[in-house]
């Protein structure tokens, strides 16, 4: 007479088994504070470790408490952000206000960060030696010139010069700044956008040549 319990029991045990198991990966998930769900849970986006912004009014010596307030763009989280400074601008005004004020930013932009910017994330990738000056004869007004031309410099360098000259004073309206070399090529307008802000890799749009 064949028996035919084995296969039973084998069954029996292995849903046995498997019951055991699933208990004791609950009580493994419990255990650690976990609660299951079926719902996907959108925790959304990691919080930013780069604030990006230093309290009160920054240096570029980290101790010029007195001089013009100025604004200049520095790189912070692969973007450049605006950041307020002081700076003691240059005395000589050769070349006129415009000029002085244009050296002065140039000056900050070459300074490395303070310790304070750069626990904040600030870098700059403006490196020497570079100098602006006026425009030469035939240039529309309010070109400004650099010792280097500008298609030469980093991409995230002349992003940064743009966008400071641009938003200052010595900008050529509406977000733009006219900048040439040292060569005969002639200056072009310059645009500091939302997008190079956000892509400073990317080469400066530019609205070609611009009369006087």
């Amino acid at each position: 007479m064949r028996r035919r319990t084995s296969g039973r029991t084998t069954g029996r045990r292995s849903v046995g088994t498997g019951a055991l198991v699933a208990a004791a990966v609950s009580v493994l998930v419990t255990g650690c504070g976990i609660r299951t769900t079926s719902v996907p849970v959108d925790a959304g986006a990691a919080p930013s470790r780069v604030p990006c912004s230093v309290a009160g009014e920054a240096s570029s010596s980290g101790s010029v408490t007195r001089g013009v307030p100025v604004r200049v763009f520095l790189v912070c989280g692969s973007q450049l952000e605006a950041l307020e400074r002081r700076t003691l601008l240059p005395e000589d005004k050769a070349g006129g206000d415009a000029v002085r004020t244009a050296t002065g930013l140039l000056a900050q932009l070459l300074t490395e960060p303070s310790d304070d910017e750069r626990q904040a994330g600030f870098t700059t990738a403006v490196r020497g030696p570079l100098v602006v000056g006026g425009g030469r004869k035939g240039d529309p007004a309010g070109t400004l010139r650099l010792s280097r031309q500008p298609e030469d410099l980093a991409p995230v360098a002349l992003s940064q010069l743009v966008c400071t000259f641009a938003e200052s004073s010595v900008g050529a309206g509406d977000h733009t700044v006219l900048l040439g070399g040292p060569g005969l090529y002639p200056p072009k307008r310059y645009a500091c956008t939302t997008e190079l802000r956000e892509r400073p890799e990317s080469a400066p749009p530019t609205a070609g040549p611009s009369g006087p």
